[in-house]
């Protein structure tokens, strides 16, 4: 049976798409077709159901031999390592991520996976979570970082460490006293994309508090809302790790408040790939460091409602 053949069905399959298989493999379509109609003869069944053009589905058949098709992508990566015959050549991984993780600890992040893996080649696509999970989920990216998880038929999904998020103004208003909501809230305020966790997580205090600024921005740019700040604009809502790095370049503030922000949760959502053990390497290499970074960043961490008073 040839593994070429086995590797398109199980894309094709779990990608629900010969388009997005094709994309994901670097071939034709008519390719991936003709290596699918080729095991379906060699096996005597049809695996995908081709009736309904508007849906994708597998036959029965092609729902059992799913399951025989990645053990058998997977015994043949086992097979290639022990015999020491693992492709040298150079990987792709294509990861996703939200702005604020760009802020933080994704640049020493890929900084370190180029050094782990040399022949390592990285395609980043920084957007908001919802197009980040609908990319994974259709097989054009591998690995993403956003603020929601994803539950889908070979997507794996881990919680990472949340991050703190704080009140960042002009270092006019840089004051050891915490501000009260009210006050921060009496200036025009900016956040992330409309529709976004920290969006939707500052409407939900402001609400909850019976405040409301007397505007509300929405910003999808970090380095915007920097340079808004530093204009006078307005206080922004930032992740407390970037905030760090921020005020000593800019002349930008933590803002010390009686109200804690609702912090960003995060999650990385990954395909693996039954084929490679490489890559199963970099995303738990990966996950790894993303832990260890975090863990040191705690070690001097201050809460917050605290960040601004040091």
């Amino acid at each position: 049976m040839n593994q070429r053949f086995v590797e398109a069905f199980y894309w094709v399959a779990t990608l629900r798409s010969m388009t997005r298989a094709a994309e994901k493999l670097f071939m034709t379509q008519s390719a991936i077709s003709s290596r699918i109609s080729a095991l379906e003869e060699e096996l005597g069944v049809l695996l995908i159901d081709r009736r309904d053009k508007q849906q994708f589905s597998l036959t029965n058949a092609g729902v059992r031999f799913l399951s025989y098709s990645e053990r058998l992508m997977a015994l043949h990566r086992q097979l290639r390592d022990e015999l020491g015959t693992e492709d040298g050549s150079a990987h792709l991984l294509r990861v996703g991520a939200v702005e604020s993780a760009l802020h933080t600890w994704l640049i020493p992040l890929l900084k370190h996976l180029r050094t782990e893996h040399p022949k390592l080649e990285l395609e980043l696509t920084v957007e908001i979570t919802p197009v980040l999970l609908e990319q994974v989920k259709r097989g054009n990216l591998d690995l993403v970082f956003a603020a929601s998880s994803l539950a889908a038929t070979g997507i794996r999904t881990r919680a990472l460490p949340p991050m703190a998020m704080v009140f960042v103004g002009p270092t006019s208003m840089k004051r050891r006293e915490p501000y009260s909501l009210a006050e921060i809230v009496s200036q025009e305020l900016m956040t992330f994309q409309r529709g976004s966790q920290p969006h939707v997580a500052l409407l939900e205090l402001l609400r909850g508090a019976g405040v409301e600024p007397p505007r509300l921005h929405t910003v999808s740019s970090i380095p915007a809302m920097v340079r808004l700040i530093e204009s006078g604009f307005g206080i922004a809502t930032l992740p407390y790790v970037a905030a760090k790095t921020l005020v000593r370049g800019h002349d930008v503030a933590i803002l010390p408040c009686d109200t804690e922000l609702p912090a960003l949760p995060l999650h990385a959502s990954y395909r693996l790939d039954p084929s490679s053990s490489a890559l199963a390497a970099v995303v738990r290499g990966a996950l790894q460091f993303i832990d260890d970074f975090v863990a040191g960043q705690s070690a001097g961490k201050r809460a917050p409602r605290a960040a601004g008073s040091a």
